[in-house]
């Protein structure tokens, strides 16, 4: 089933998928016995809002987790990474 989204949608959908690409890349420079850990938790906190369809949520979401990755990037800055 095909579902058509409207433009805020499909802006909002995009801005997700480009969050979770920043993350996947972040997680890259993290050390090796910590990476694959960071990657199963980036995909599982993408899971677990998978069905939120509140777009003031989704934006809240979005927002919280490029701080996060503002945060994980100047900690592996600082680690030389």
């Amino acid at each position: 089933m095909v579902v058509a989204l409207d433009l805020q949608d499909f802006l909002l959908r995009a801005r997700v998928l480009k969050l979770y690409r920043q993350a996947l890349r972040i997680s890259r420079r993290a050390p090796g016995d910590s990476k694959d850990e960071l990657r199963l938790m980036i995909r599982q906190e993408m899971e677990n809002n998978r069905v939120c369809k509140d777009k003031q949520r989704i934006r809240f979401l979005i927002s919280d987790g490029l701080e996060k990755l503002k945060q994980l990037d100047e900690t592996l800055d600082m680690q030389g990474r």
